[in-house]
């Protein structure tokens, strides 16, 4: 599998930041009232992480290592803005709908966390797809959350009404409760295929975040920080003897 489609795959599937790595709860509990809610959203924040980790890694060799996380905030920042603005002038039912959340995508721990661990030490082209797939990941089980909210909780899918009107719908999915049971149950769902097919010898175990590891054992208390700082003090060390 080439680069780009490795990291697409790793978004959708191996590190889903919904569904294994648990990122971006607030987002996901809270606007996924509806199918329409949990698209747009996981769309709004694919297009602001694939385009802010292209830009991040365009400028990885200029940005100082010491204002970086500044450096991130202020082209995740930039994007959002022009998201939002074009939500309120062609999608205004959508951009009132998610309201507070869209100008949270700034700090929305999946986008600073691939900007981190992974746009700011990689070429411009996987740090794309990188976002592409995690954006494509979070929109995927944002989505299918929505769906089984809303028909639980409303009868309908996508607005569209699909229970019978003598079916009473459940409330309570509607509701801040419902988040939790349905994520719970989708998360259960997907462990339960996972263990299936590690009987068959495929795993999903290993999680490695673009720097070849495995993520999930990590021993290493400090984890990527401590990764990168040995990497920039190596990389020190090389000029100075350069010199």
């Amino acid at each position: 599998m080439n680069k780009a489609g490795e990291r697409l795959y790793n978004g959708l599937v191996k590190e889903n930041p919904t569904f294994v790595l648990m990122l971006g709860m607030c987002p996901t509990l809270a606007v996924t009232t509806s199918a329409v809610n949990g698209l747009g959203m996981g769309l709004t924040t694919t297009v602001v992480l694939a385009l802010s980790n292209m830009i991040i890694a365009l400028l990885r060799n200029i940005i100082p290592d010491r204002v970086r996380i500044p450096g991130f905030i202020v082209i995740i920042a930039s994007f959002v803005t022009a998201v939002q603005l074009l939500l309120e002038a062609y999608i205004p039912s959508l951009n009132k709908s998610l309201g507070v959340y869209i100008p949270l995508i700034v700090v929305n721990c999946i986008i600073l966390g691939r900007a981190e661990s992974y746009a700011y030490s990689n070429p411009v082209v996987p740090s794309f797809f990188d976002g592409l797939g995690m954006g494509l990941g979070f929109t995927f089980a944002l989505t299918c959350i929505g769906v089984v909210r809303e028909l639980l909780g409303a009868g309908q899918i996508f607005g569209l009404d699909v229970l019978p009107g003598s079916v009473e719908p459940i409330r309570i999915f509607g509701q801040a409760p419902g988040a939790f049971f349905v994520l719970a149950a989708l998360v259960a769902l997907q462990n339960y295929i996972k263990a299936r097919r590690k009987e068959k010898g495929k795993s999903y175990e290993k999680i490695g975040s673009g720097c070849s590891e495995d993520c999930m054992n990590c021993k290493d208390s400090k984890g990527c920080t401590k990764r990168f700082y040995d990497e920039n003090a190596s990389k020190e060390k090389t000029g100075e003897e350069g010199r």
